[in-house]
């Protein structure tokens, strides 16, 4: 991977990003870089290998997001006020458009020219990716006319959530139908251009879309339940921890796990009593894969293994009261092989035990038949799996546990037979459990559309539904900004405005 990466960074400097950003969605104050040389034919258009572009747009779309861990109440600060945490961030950046999309649409163009259908497939997922988590973020945003600064395009419109979702399901039913095992996938850090693996996630991909749009009943032309049970029932998914859409990290440089030296997770980041007590009152021992002891439980020489060692802080009380666990020592921080191993474990944008928990929450509401069960006990087994997997001395926190057993305890076991409200409470419980440092903000969209797991807030907070659009785009596409403001939110940018996906 090493040398993947390296070529991609080197050769992206070959061509323009002044070339790729023409094709954008934004007026930007300025394009100008210092990768803005072309040593080719200025009267010819800028050309790079699909390949080149691939390994890039992977890398920097599989990253870890640390933000989402204060917001869904894993993690807490003790060195200041942290805007996630207490539920108080305002605006966020359109940067993915010139950063992600932008060179997802230069690879399918490049694709084009060497009839590549793999490459443009897998650009369709990408672009997916992307506007699927900007209308998360926001609500309506420019699709139908982004990316398209060629064609004159250069303050696009904003196309309404309902018609992004649509739209995105469409171009992922394209790339299923698009992918395949005869042309070479080269620059696949992925999956190391295995066109079944991407396959299963397309279409798993596709059910995530739809399971987030559990509050409405149509998406555009899609029944959901029925495009649901019609991609479960007829097309390829991931099927074990193998097929995880994940990126693995390698010790080497630009390489390497994305918190891998960070100043704060070595210092002043905790862990939030209220995640680290789900495990805690379920004896489950990925605890002591996320957690490091309390300093007291060091000191007295507890085992690794002894519950007892762990406490977090409160992420409703104040920074300060949170910093004075830290005195008493009786506070874990973040398990110091999220910023001290250089490889730690793979980073997902979905994975299979998130697929079988989906499958699992469309079981419980009855969009496929059958049991819930089998998929839910799937998920737990497999996130288990996971860890043993990818932790390093994995014996050291797992020897002697028993995943049946678990299985079989009062607050994990399923029973189809119980209340819907309470078995969707099961499954997104077990879900919020598998995702730290994980699938980037998932949890808390599930929390925004579920309720589940309850998180805690401070009194008279209440937990925001999306972010307020970039200041640049009031000075750049103000006119139709307004208009998708209005459309949406009665002309207010406001964080507690309640986007259309949870209406």
């Amino acid at each position: 991977m090493k040398n993947n990466i390296n070529v991609a960074a080197k050769s992206l400097k070959k061509f323009s990003i002044k070339t790729i950003a023409v094709a954008g969605l934004l007026v930007l104050a300025s394009c100008e870089t210092d990768l803005d040389k072309i040593n080719e034919n200025p009267n010819d258009q800028a050309s790079v290998d699909p390949k080149v572009l691939l390994t890039y747009v992977s890398k920097d779309a599989f990253q870890v997001n640390g933000d989402n861990m204060y917001a869904s109440r894993m993690m807490i600060g003790t060195d200041g006020e942290n805007t996630y945490q207490y539920m108080k961030w305002n605006d966020a950046s359109f940067e993915v458009y010139t950063k992600g999309i932008l060179n997802t649409v230069k690879m399918m163009q490049e694709a084009e020219k060497i009839n590549n259908k793999n490459y443009s497939a897998i650009g369709k997922f990408y672009r997916a990716y992307y506007f699927f988590n900007l209308s998360l973020k926001f609500g309506s945003i420019p699709y139908t006319e982004a990316a398209k600064g060629e064609a004159g395009i250069t303050q696009p419109k904003y196309d309404s959530q309902e018609t992004v979702m649509a739209g995105i399901l469409s171009e992922l039913k394209e790339a299923n139908d698009l992918i395949n095992s005869n042309d070479k996938i080269e620059g696949d850090i992925i999956y190391n251009g295995d066109a079944t693996k991407w396959k299963k996630l397309i279409n798993s991909f596709r059910l995530k879309i739809l399971i987030t749009m559990s509050k409405k009943t149509t998406l555009g032309s899609y029944n959901i339940a029925n495009e649901f049970a019609s991609i479960a029932g007829s097309q390829a998914l991931m099927t074990s921890i193998s097929d995880n859409g994940e990126l693995k990290f390698a010790d080497a440089a630009d390489s390497r796990y994305t918190m891998f030296n960070n100043s704060g997770y070595g210092s002043s980041l905790y862990m939030a009593d209220y995640f680290i007590n789900l495990f805690k009152a379920r004896q489950d021992p990925r605890l002591f894969t996320f957690a490091a002891q309390t300093t007291a439980a060091k000191e007295a020489g507890k085992p690794i293994t002894d519950f007892t060692g762990y406490n977090g802080g409160n992420p409703t009380s104040s920074y300060s009261d949170n910093a004075a666990l830290i005195t008493a020592k009786n506070i874990s921080k973040v398990n110091d092989r999220f910023y001290k191993d250089p490889t730690n474990e793979p980073s997902s944008v979905l994975s299979y035990p998130e697929l079988e928990f989906i499958l699992a929450e469309a079981a419980a509401r009855g969009w496929i038949s059958g049991s819930a069960k089998p998929h839910y006990d799937n998920a737990v087994k497999a996130s288990f799996s996971f860890y043993q997997t990818y932790v390093k001395n994995p014996g050291q926190y797992f020897s002697g546990f028993d995943v049946n057993q678990y299985l079989a305890s009062p607050l994990v076991a399923y029973n189809d037979a119980d209340p819907l409200q309470n078995r969707l409470e099961k499954i997104m419980t077990q879900k919020y459990m598998t995702m730290f440092h994980q699938s980037q903000w998932t949890s808390y969209y599930d929390y925004l559309r579920t309720g589940y797991p309850n998180y805690p807030l401070q009194t008279g907070v209440s937990a925001p539904f999306r972010f307020r659009y970039p200041q640049a785009e009031y000075s750049y596409n103000s006119t139709n900004l307004k208009a998708a403001l209005a459309a949406q939110y009665g002309g207010n940018d406001n964080i507690n405005s309640k986007p259309w996906w949870l209406q």
